[in-house]
């Protein structure tokens, strides 16, 4: 019979079942005489790593699996399982970072013997600390400007906080892509007495992780200035609509002014062309983390591309009429396009956001 959780490590995974033995391991060393348990969240990975956690859950009554269907995202996971725990300190450990379990016992006491509302791994401090990569002196740098926080690691994989820390920041929290901790500075009331204590596992992931871990940073800080005015990914999807429109614009002057078809041909090649590289970008950014793969891919393009037609036939049909009958002069073949642009884009964003990428689907 173990004892209630004085601290619930939240573990959010996808396609790590290798990974899931070795870490309950070193939690059970690390965290040998604490009253523990690990609550892993798994966005329905492919691989059976919530199957494997079932496994040593039946074994050890520590542990514990949240599987989301139709859901990804570290973020969101790392909040919905420190919802599911009852502990009042969480820590977060990602899957990858197996020895920082390690540091759990050493940022669990900061937090309880100096007061502190949380207690942050950094990689980047200590004897001999890692050097931090272009991504991670960006975030660094973005701390200290929009969180007001001097923190040397704000992408770190593993922190505590206490059960007060995620109360105080539910009503704000974003959830958005692959790293909490900078949401949790951003969506507290009240600023956070914080330590970082440093630790010896080198930065993985090779630099595309952080680098979407910058693209999340913004969105998330998009987010607390802008949501409430407008829908946060539409701001991502209007920026990939501008550079579509810059695409729109070369393929029309290539079919149009220097092939010589008719301008209705052209505008309707070229609106397919900008459509599919919107379609595209927009998957591996706006969408990314309900990004479809494989013949989800196919499946999304046709989808976006079946959404998106009564768009493009609005687009077209008034581009067409602009040109032919309201504007006059060498470059009228330019504003017409901007025209049916912008009819458009906001049923592109609206019907394909609900259609296309209302639900993660299968790879």
């Amino acid at each position: 019979m173990f004892p209630s959780p004085e601290l619930a490590v939240v573990v959010p995974t996808f396609n790590a079942r290798g990974q899931i033995d070795p870490l309950i391991e070193r939690l059970a060393a690390a965290l040998a005489g604490i009253a523990w348990e690990v609550v892993v969240v798994d966005d329905n990975s492919p691989d059976g790593t919530a199957a494997a956690v079932r496994a040593l859950a039946r074994q050890d009554p520590r542990v514990r699996v949240v599987q989301r269907i139709g859901r990804r995202g570290l973020a969101s996971a790392c909040v919905e399982g420190m919802l599911a725990c009852a502990a009042p300190y969480l820590a977060v450990l990602e899957s990858d970072q197996a020895p920082a379990a390690d540091q759990l016992p050493a940022l669990l006491r900061a937090v309880q013997s100096d007061g502190l509302d949380l207690a942050v791994g950094s990689r980047y401090l200590g004897a001999v600390p890692a050097a931090p990569g272009l991504a991670g002196r960006v975030a660094a740098r973005l701390s200290r400007l929009v969180l007001k926080v001097h923190l040397t690691d704000p992408m770190s994989g593993v922190f505590v906080l206490t059960r007060e820390v995620l109360d105080g920041a539910l009503g704000g929290l974003s959830g958005i892509g692959v790293k909490v901790l900078p949401d949790l500075f951003a969506s507290n009331r009240r600023p956070l007495r914080f330590t970082e204590v440093p630790y010896g596992v080198r930065p993985t992931g090779a630099g595309g992780r952080d680098t979407n871990a910058i693209w999340d940073y913004l969105m998330m800080f998009l987010d607390k200035t802008l949501g409430r005015y407008v829908p946060i990914r539409f701001i991502p999807f209007a920026l990939v609509g501008g550079t579509g429109v810059l695409v729109h614009l070369l393929v029309l002057w290539l079919v149009y002014d220097l092939g010589g078809s008719g301008f209705a041909t052209a505008q309707s090649a070229a609106a397919a062309v900008a459509m599919t590289f919107n379609f595209f970008i927009n998957n591996a950014f706006t969408y990314r983390d309900r990004q479809l793969r494989g013949w989800g891919l196919l499946r999304g393009w046709f989808s976006y591309t079946l959404a998106c037609s009564l768009g493009v036939i609005a687009n077209v049909g008034i581009a067409t009429y602009a040109f032919e009958t309201h504007l006059v002069g060498a470059t009228a073949w330019v504003l017409s396009a901007v025209a049916g642009i912008l009819v458009g884009a906001v049923w592109n964003y609206a019907v394909t956001s609900v259609y296309t990428w209302n639900k993660v689907r299968g790879d």
